[in-house]
């Protein structure tokens, strides 16, 4: 990892690409500092203090503290997120989108454009549900047009902004610019989780010997979980195809061998956002409009939909959400899965292609045996996943450690970290390959 930094400093674009990413980046926690006009911040941090991680951690760590603060960039890059996931739904379930997207440069040109006009408007709903739930709480200092127009204006155009930072990192950065993004936003909740985590466990330890094995603890849980995601992110299964021999005019060309390479992780972090948004996204809307902290069957149902409530020696009862969002993490990691690598689709190109993989004949049976691979190893991935998920969950719940950042957060983290990697050593591989035909 340093040496490719090293090394990437040394060419002048790439090291230009680094400082341009460096700087939106210093915009983007500059913007999550700037307060929201028309609201009570400081109201506003109470109320989030009071409600504990009743589903706002996870939507404060992925904004960057943000929403806690109420700034400009309060909805951050949600609603992006949430208009991709669409997009890519829409994009099997519509053939006119599905065309468009097998149409080439200009196709996914205009499925990007669809997508920032999906992104304004999903913004503009949060946004107005914000600032009425808010304005109905008595958070804002007026509730009334002119404050509701005003706030929903700023929380739209902060989003907007984001998107448009992400592309530009994307087109003059070092790439994965939304994924640099949320990355960052993350990051920089993890310095005051680091440090809730030794007040609570070091700090008030009843003595030295019980603070050095928290602190081992707490360090050998990050480490095993960092290093377990970079093995889930890695993994994969190579599925060897050979290429038939052909004759062209007098020559031989052909006969090659290559694979296919099917990722353990296969749907990455997507199967846990879907998870953690259905599960969510009622606490949330609850809480912003001050209900479920009764002791009816409706808040009982929102505290079991809550991961502060899980894992909990006290009330065991809550955690049958833990295993409703297990079982929605496997499901949904076989959804995604299926909508993003058709089998069918493959086995025909390798045959028209002149492509067969060894023993199998092409075709239908080639098909079969992916899909049967891909079930395997979809599983795999999936457990992986839910072990991750859950490590924090856990000790979230038995010791009561009050965080934000977890397995998600480290997924995110650790695999826009691999992938930004791999862009910059492929764009210093081009520069070398210019350097050689140059000379």
């Amino acid at each position: 990892m340093l040496e490719t930094l090293r090394k990437a400093f040394k060419i002048k674009d790439i090291r230009n690409r680094i400082f341009y990413t460096f700087l939106m980046l210093v915009v983007i926690r500059l913007g999550s500092q700037l307060p929201l006009p028309g609201v009570k911040g400081e109201v506003i941090a109470e109320w989030f203090a009071s409600q504990g991680a009743d589903g706002l951690n996870f939507f404060n760590a992925i904004t960057g503290g943000s929403f806690e603060q109420m700034s400009v960039f309060a909805l951050n890059i949600t609603p992006y997120i949430t208009s991709s996931i669409i997009m890519q739904l829409l994009t099997i379930a519509i053939p006119k989108l599905e065309e468009m997207q097998k149409d080439g440069e200009d196709g996914r040109k205009k499925i990007a454009e669809i997508t920032r006009y999906v992104t304004v408007a999903l913004a503009l709903i949060q946004s107005i549900a914000m600032a009425i739930g808010f304005g109905r709480s008595g958070y804002l200092d007026k509730f009334d047009a002119l404050h509701v127009v005003m706030m929903v204006t700023c929380l739209t155009a902060g989003s907007a902004v984001l998107m448009w930072i992400g592309e530009r990192i994307t087109e003059k950065g070092v790439g994965n610019g939304i994924s640099i993004v949320l990355t960052i936003n993350i990051i920089s909740r993890i310095p005051e989780d680091l440090m809730t985590l030794y007040n609570q466990f070091i700090k008030n330890a009843p003595n030295v010997g019980n603070a050095i094995i928290a602190g081992l603890v707490i360090l050998a849980v990050i480490l095993v979980t960092v290093v377990f995601v970079i093995i889930l992110q890695d993994g994969e299964r190579k599925i060897p195809v050979q290429y038939s021999k052909k004759i062209q005019g007098r020559k031989q060309v052909g006969g090659q061998s290559s694979h296919i390479p099917l990722k353990v992780n296969t749907a990455g972090v997507i199967p846990i956002i879907f998870a953690q948004s259905i599960l969510q996204f009622p606490v949330v809307i609850a809480t912003i409009m001050g209900k479920g902290n009764g002791n009816g069957i409706g808040s009982k149902i929102l505290h079991a939909m809550s991961q502060s409530y899980w894992c909990d020696p006290e009330q065991p009862i809550y955690s049958i959400g833990l295993v409703v969002y297990i079982i929605l993490i496997i499901a949904f990691a076989y959804f995604y899965t299926s909508i993003t690598f058709n089998p069918l689709e493959i086995a025909n190109n390798m045959k028209r292609q002149g492509g067969f993989i060894p023993g199998i004949r092409p075709g239908k049976p080639t098909s079969d045996y992916l899909a049967k691979i891909l079930n395997y190893i979809v599983f795999i991935g999936a457990v992986g996943l839910t072990i991750v998920a859950v490590i924090p969950i856990f000790f979230n719940g038995i010791f009561n450690a009050n965080v934000s950042f977890g397995g998600t957060s480290i997924i995110i983290i650790v695999g826009v970290i691999i992938e930004t990697l791999k862009q910059i050593e492929s764009q210093m591989l081009v520069r070398y390959y210019k350097g050689f035909l140059n000379d």
